[in-house]
């Protein structure tokens, strides 16, 4: 009568150390990426109104074009771990140098799109005269990393396969310890203003990945995998990711709809709507840390024709995934008087953002199950799924959101069809979880 509830337990800890060992160096490193922003925008922000609405406008559309190419780790990291948990870490890294020579692909033809565009790309926010002209000096520079960007996204889905978020995390740490020292020393010692917080990002993220560069490299050697790019290779790794492009894409459409409403609603209102998406990128990517846990763990179970290990590390991370999201709704509530402070002075973006961010931290149970369940799937290679559920989500939000500045209403309405935006996401993603048709075992999917 005691020993399956005694089995059980055993099989919860093993999860949670696995969890544990995972998502903790993987919060670290992943709360890195939007401290980046949030440390540009603290110095930028001190600037002036315009200056700070400018970054909001240039750091939505650099996000974007980083953000769209996200299945250069996440693909990445599905593959990698089914192949390690088969025992075949050769072919494992040579996935890995697929994913990123393609980076460095995709990386080179974004950069030839965002130099001649910039001005016409921030039209299309709506941004203000006072705002636009350093939105575009913003952009212009920023973009010039966005190759590094993508290098380190498909590094780090190579290191999260072979189950190592330590690296990750170190390179992240170091990174951003290097941006936030160049930007102020740019942007106030060398009197460069908002052109040196781009051209600080720009010299940290290239040395974050010529690190990862170094790590992959010497790990593809150990292990005897081929550095040369591969057509047939490359060609599969796009092919993989085609999917969740497209998830991704939807996604980024949704973020990018909020913006540009919130660009309409006024300078203190898309000064606060930078403010907030700055935080609620980093609970996101917090939460996101067991989601990494997850696409490693699951591919790792599959990968080693162990089923009911991924569905029982699945029923984990949910449980993981809500109270994280608690724990972080609450202190949202707690911390709002202390953190608005640290980005404005502006007693009207204050009073702007305050009652929308009490909309983000009711919103955090929700984005926990979400963001667990998203990496589950990842991690079993589910991406067409993935793919048409956030089509879906894209579909029902994108009206309602529309309507926030037709009605008359404010920031807060828009944060509120953003809570609505998840909460139609963790119903897609709870549907597929229960059926089971995602566990798919095997070397590849």
């Amino acid at each position: 009568m005691t020993q399956a509830p005694a089995a059980t337990r055993a099989t919860r800890r093993q999860h949670d150390r696995e969890i544990v060992m995972l998502a903790v160096p993987a919060f670290g490193a992943l709360v890195a990426e939007p401290l980046f922003v949030m440390a540009d925008s603290a110095i930028v922000g001190h600037l002036g109104t315009a200056q700070l609405a400018g970054l909001g406008v240039a750091s939505a559309l650099l996000t974007t074009a980083v953000s769209v190419f996200v299945f250069l780790a996440y693909a990445t990291t599905a593959s990698v771990a089914r192949r390690v948990g088969a025992g075949d870490l050769q072919a494992a890294i040579r996935q890995g140098m697929d994913g990123i020579w393609l980076a460095l692909l995709i990386g080179a033809t974004v950069i030839a799109v965002v130099l001649p565009s910039a001005p016409a790309l921030v039209g299309l926010f709506g941004a203000s005269d006072t705002a636009a002209p350093y939105a575009t000096t913003y952009l212009r520079i920023s973009s010039l990393g966005i190759p590094a960007m993508l290098i380190v996204l498909a590094a780090t889905g190579v290191l999260r396969g072979l189950q190592n978020t330590k690296t990750p995390l170190y390179v992240a740490v170091s990174g951003f310890v290097a941006n936030g020292v160049l930007n102020v020393g740019l942007v106030y010692g060398a009197d460069l203003g908002i052109a040196g917080s781009a051209w600080g990002t720009v010299i940290a993220q290239w040395g974050m990945a010529a690190v990862y560069l170094v790590v992959v490299v010497r790990g593809a050697r150990r292990h005897g995998a081929s550095l040369s790019p591969d057509a047939a290779g490359i060609r599969a790794s796009a092919q993989a990711g085609a999917p969740l492009l497209v998830r991704t894409l939807s996604l980024r459409a949704i973020l990018l709809i909020a913006t540009a409403v919130a660009a309409r609603l006024g300078d203190a209102d898309i000064a606060a709507h930078q403010i907030i998406l700055s935080l609620w990128s980093l609970l996101a990517f917090a939460l996101d840390a067991i989601a990494i846990a997850g696409q490693a763990i699951i591919g790792r179970y599959l990968g080693a024709d162990d089923p009911a290990g991924a569905r029982a590390a699945c029923r984990r991370m949910v449980q993981w995934g809500i109270a994280v999201g608690v724990v972080l709704g609450l202190l949202v509530i707690l911390s709002r008087p202390l953190f608005l402070p640290l980005f404005t002075s502006n007693p009207t973006v204050k009073d702007t953002a305050l009652p929308a961010l009490l909309m983000v931290a009711l919103s955090q149970p929700i984005c926990g199950v979400v963001f667990v369940l998203d990496g589950v799937l990842m991690g079993a290679g589910d991406g067409p799924y993935l793919a048409g559920a956030m089509v879906v989500t894209l579909a029902v939000f994108a009206p309602v959101a529309l309507l926030v500045p037709t009605l008359g209403a404010g920031l807060t309405a828009l944060w509120g069809a953003m809570t609505l935006m998840m909460a139609v996401r963790m119903l897609t993603l709870l549907l597929r979880a229960r059926s089971g048709r995602w566990v798919v075992t095997g070397a590849t999917r």
